[in-house]
């Protein structure tokens, strides 16, 4: 018997590294649980709906529901809801990528802009940080409603109150149910909700950056305009790939937001509406499976496209 696995005693001991290995699994082993209960069997389970026909006649016992291929899939990009109709009528594929994009461009820029003033000496600068979080701190519902009452379309809304008074507009306009002007404005919205958690993240990165650099560029002659091109936005670049990654995944699977402030309607359904529309209003949970998929997939290929160009091309750098 190996005299490293026999105590004082006699007795002998199990392997260090045994004991380790079982306390490992002893500890991830709730987490992994969790984790398959909660996002990898569901998500399989769509994948699984989607090819087959279920709704509330067969709900009882969804596992014997009959299999239809890829007949979801084709109702799906067959639906008036789904393709695309013309400059009118987007469909909710093409409003989703736009609203995506546009969101999650416009919330970084903002961010980038928020985390560059903050990181200025001035008086006030904890009270002007949290007035800049409290959009994204406060719940979306109280938001949603405050901004409903705002961009009330009665002549007596606050904006259009307003605009009347400063005799910028003739008559009030409902900003929230327009075709076109509604999906500016939510992408506005989403934006202002969202942006203070580029700044977050922007500004962190920006007070670790060496004081130095921008001390020699001072002395080389350059100006606040080359500091920011030749310094700042080089050292912000991984951070800015990775907050505009996420966000564009968020956005992408974004719900609530245009459902508290429009429903779906008036040109800024997206597919995450649709969706629900199909599992919760028609009770076709398959098409609702397979327009979830169908949105996974679009988020897959932006991804690989974005990794693939943009960070790869970053890293090399």
């Amino acid at each position: 018997m190996d005299l490293g696995m026999v105590n004082a005693k006699g007795i002998s001991r199990k392997p260090h590294k045994t004991n380790t290995a079982r306390l490992a699994w002893a500890l991830i082993t709730p987490t992994a649980l969790i984790v398959f209960g909660l996002v990898i069997f569901p998500a399989v389970f769509n994948i699984w709906v989607s090819f087959h026909n279920v709704g509330l006649h067969n709900l009882n016992d969804v596992f014997h529901a009959p299999f239809v291929g890829v007949q979801n899939y084709q109702r799906v990009f067959k639906d008036f809801s789904f393709e695309f109709q013309g400059w009118d009528n987007w469909g909710a594929a093409v409003t989703t990528v736009v609203y995506a994009f546009s969101a999650t461009t416009l919330s970084t820029t903002l961010g980038l802009i928020a985390a560059l003033l903050l990181n200025q000496p001035f008086k006030g600068k904890g009270v002007a940080r949290a007035i800049f979080l409290f959009p994204y701190v406060a719940p979306m519902v109280s938001i949603a409603f405050v901004w409903r009452w705002i961009l009330d379309p009665r002549p007596s809304g606050v904006l259009n109150d307003l605009l009347l008074r400063l005799n910028i507009i003739d008559t009030s306009h409902a900003f929230l149910s327009t075709r076109g002007l509604s999906l500016i404005v939510v992408i506005l919205l989403d934006a202002w909700r969202y942006f203070p958690f580029a700044m977050l993240m922007i500004l962190s990165r920006l007070q670790a950056v060496d004081d130095t650099l921008y001390e020699a560029a001072t002395v080389d002659g350059a100006n606040s305009v080359q500091k920011f091109f030749f310094i700042t936005l080089p050292e912000l670049r991984y951070v800015i790939g990775a907050i505009f990654l996420l966000r564009l995944m968020w956005t992408f699977n974004k719900f609530d937001d245009i459902f508290l402030y429009t429903g779906g309607g008036f040109g800024t359904k997206v597919l995450s509406i649709l969706t629900y529309e199909f599992s919760f209003r028609l009770y076709d949970f398959g098409r609702g499976a397979a327009t979830s998929v169908i949105q996974l997939l679009i988020l897959v290929v932006f991804l690989v496209v974005y990794i693939s160009l943009v960070m790869k091309s970053v890293g090399k750098e």
